[in-house]
């Protein structure tokens, strides 16, 4: 398990991070990686194009395959342009819906306020396109100068590390969640698991394991309170219709211990 697990968090290392969901997995890079040690195809990565399917091939020992095609052209790296999201400000509403889909958290805004694009950090994936109500995204061609390949590994990790704290954050707010899901269903369950061992990856956590020992402290709290006042409230009752001083000894004591559990 612990060779698959590092298998599966090199092929991660080799893809972009750009956590676009064209590879057909919809919560990330993680995913595809852990899907190709598995047996899928290894070329999906319309990002990373040709020099990613052919690290990978390397990577796995597997016959080289054509990368799938991008919609942008190729740049002179083999990697096709890489894009970047604008908005119409002027058109913006400040619905938050590409806020919510953006896996970096690289858009900036609240409700009914205009919003803006942080470029150096988008990654041209796409994702907010498609929730704004009102089509005032669009995609622009980068005007920065490609990459060295040491600069895009840490472009890449400084993804890596934003897409992780952006479901960190999501996954504590799942539960209590009550408007749409804009993004797919991210298995925090599967990124909790292969990123505990990873010196490089920041871990996350399942919140709903939290939530489930807060729950169980919260009922045993509330029961607690429940027998306290009901203890109480019988004294009151006896003590009304005759004093005794051990059952009033009894009474401030269990007044003393409502009183430390809060209520």
């Amino acid at each position: 398990m612990n060779a698959q697990i590092s298998l599966i968090q090199q092929i991660d290392h080799l893809l972009p991070q750009t956590q676009c969901g064209l590879c057909g997995h919809r919560d990330g890079c993680l995913p595809y990686a852990k899907a190709i040690t598995e047996g899928e195809a290894a070329n999906k990565c319309v990002p990373g194009g040709q020099p990613v399917a052919d690290a990978l091939a390397r990577l796995l020992k597997r016959p080289q395959l054509k990368a799938e095609p991008s919609a942008w052209p190729i740049q002179i790296d083999g990697r096709p342009q890489q894009m970047k999201a604008v908005i119409r400000e002027d058109e913006c509403i400040g619905c938050t819906k590409c806020i919510s889909a953006c896996p970096v958290d690289a858009i900036l805004g609240a409700g009914k306020l205009m919003h803006s694009v942080l470029s150096d950090l988008c990654t041209g994936c796409e994702l907010c396109i498609a929730p704004c109500p009102v089509d005032c995204i669009d995609l622009i061609p980068d005007p920065q100068p490609l990459p060295s390949e040491q600069l895009r590994i840490a472009q890449q990790n400084d993804l890596r590390a934003r897409y992780y704290a952006h479901i960190q954050r999501e996954e504590k707010r799942r539960l209590d969640r009550t408007g749409p899901v804009v993004r797919a269903e991210i298995n925090t369950q599967l990124f909790a698991q292969l990123t505990q061992n990873d010196a490089h990856t920041p871990h996350i956590e399942v919140a709903e394991k939290k939530r489930d020992l807060l729950a169980t402290f919260d009922t045993k709290s509330t029961i607690e309170l429940a027998k306290l006042r009901t203890q109480i409230k019988k004294l009151e009752k006896q003590l009304s219709v005759r004093d005794d001083a051990t059952k009033r000894a009894l009474l401030q004591d269990l007044q003393q211990q409502l009183h430390a559990l809060g209520a």
